[in-house]
């Protein structure tokens, strides 16, 4: 094997290598994003549940209908 060969084989994986880091990195990120998405939806003064957000929509609806004459 010439020397030529050797530096090649040592190169190779490096792509693979540095899209695993890549993805890792993206992962943490993601991550993080999440738990500051968590923590701000617990500390929240309103009401962030579905079934509050369709009654307040219902709610709406009614309200607009009345309001219309409808």
């Amino acid at each position: 094997m010439n020397i030529k060969n050797i530096s090649n084989m040592d190169n190779s994986g490096q792509g693979a290598a540095e899209y695993i880091l890549l993805f890792g990195g993206v992962i943490v990120i993601a991550i993080f994003a999440l738990l500051i998405y968590r923590h701000y939806m617990e500390r929240s003064e309103n009401s962030l549940t579905a079934g509050d957000d369709i009654m307040d929509v219902r709610t709406s609806v009614d309200n607009n209908r009345t309001k219309w004459g409808e």
